[in-house]
């Protein structure tokens, strides 16, 4: 018998976003080109009014934003290790050491405590991870970076259209990377933004995205050689987004609101129907933030996790694990990164489970997995 399988997220795409990609599908502009404009200025309006700069994916936001930030040889980036290793893998690509930090106990975000105590002269960037969707203390985390002389890195590749104290994500940090794979809040399939708080690094970031290239009359170092002329003044890589991504894009953004909602309300539906089961816990929320849930991560016993994610799978469920923390790859492990170098992130990889979560479940879905849960720990 084939059991229907309910995936942990997916994309939410409907005509007007099909539409929107067939019509430049039909136009003059595959690559980069109008869409992409229009999709960082709706995007740049989500963010308050900071300038977007559009990428072809999450990992080359972040490697946009550390390079623009500054990030190299000799340089120190603190951040967390319960994300997606891309966090951390795009700094030692620009050939800078990763020093990460503990997470706070009850959201999962970096501790921003522990990152100031990694704080020494080496230290260019401080990265926070949103993880699952809450904002990290931006607040704290800020002070931070400016008694540092760091710049602040946001990865709110989960918290797209979340707050912090009021202030959207994309206005907190001096650079904020955002994704927009298939299972995030929107989607252009495969791609990313940096949000560029910085005046001063807007021209680095994009200029990074495309090989490094300058045409701006104004900045050429040999401007009298014709109208074709363009140079090469710093080195960068071919993260352009294609407009039939950014159309996709631009058509997402307009349901980003009823996408938050959405997931917010589904995740009320598992806090209600799991309040009185004592093997699950739910992340804790700051009272300084709205999330914008990407995911729903649970805490089940450890002795018990991988006995009940199996048996969620074969029942239909497709639960995922979000992270292993990164220090623990192998690559980092190479590095001199072991178990027992953040304790608080170790513990919760042993014990977290993210339930399905994406705006096209319906209620019924939550109780299909409620049910499940229930037989898996009952």
């Amino acid at each position: 018998m084939t059991v229907d399988i309910l995936p942990y997220g997916r994309q939410s795409v409907d005509e007007d976003d099909i539409a929107a990609v067939v019509e430049v599908l039909r136009g003059d502009f595959l690559t980069t080109g109008p869409a992409v404009a229009e999709f960082e200025a709706a995007l740049s309006a989500e963010c308050g009014g900071v300038p977007c700069v559009a990428v072809n994916s999450g990992t080359a936001a972040l490697h946009c934003a550390y390079a623009a930030a500054g990030v190299g040889p000799g340089t120190e980036v603190v951040t967390s290790p319960l994300t997606f290793v891309a966090t951390a893998s795009a700094a030692v690509a620009l050939g800078a050491t990763v020093r990460f930090v503990d997470v706070d106990d009850r959201t999962l975000c970096i501790d921003p405590e522990a990152a100031g105590e990694a704080v020494t002269s080496k230290t260019k960037v401080i990265a926070a991870v949103d993880y699952a969707g809450q904002p990290a203390d931006m607040s704290a985390l800020r002070k931070i970076a400016g008694d540092a002389g760091a710049v602040l890195v946001e990865d709110a590749s989960h918290s797209l259209g979340a707050r912090w104290d009021g202030s959207p994500v994309g206005s907190l940090a001096d650079l904020t990377t955002f994704s927009f794979h298939p299972v995030k809040t929107v989607t252009t399939g495969e791609g990313g933004a940096v949000a560029v708080a910085g005046a001063d690094l807007l021209e680095t970031v994009s200029a990074f995205r495309n090989h490094g290239l300058v045409r701006d009359g104004e900045r050429l170092v040999s401007p009298d050689v014709g109208p074709w002329h363009q140079e090469v003044q710093s080195f960068g890589l071919n993260y352009r987004m294609p407009d039939i991504n950014a159309a996709l894009g631009r058509s997402q953004l307009t349901k980003l609101e009823r996408f938050v909602e959405r997931r917010a309300e589904l995740v009320e539906l598992y806090r209600a129907a799991l309040a009185d089961l004592d093997d699950v816990s739910f992340l804790g929320v700051d009272a300084r933030a709205e999330p914008a849930w990407h995911l729903l991560p649970i805490r089940v016993s450890a002795e018990r996790r991988r006995e009940t994610f199996e048996n969620l799978r074969r029942a239909g469920i497709g639960v995922q694990v979000h992270y292993m923390p990164a220090h623990l790859h192998p690559a980092f492990r190479e590095l001199g990164w072991k178990e027992g170098d953040a304790p608080v992130a170790e513990a919760a990889y042993a014990e977290l489970i993210s339930l399905p979560l994406f705006p096209a479940m319906d209620d019924a879905d939550v109780e299909r997995v409620v049910v499940e849960l229930l037989i898996c720990l009952g």
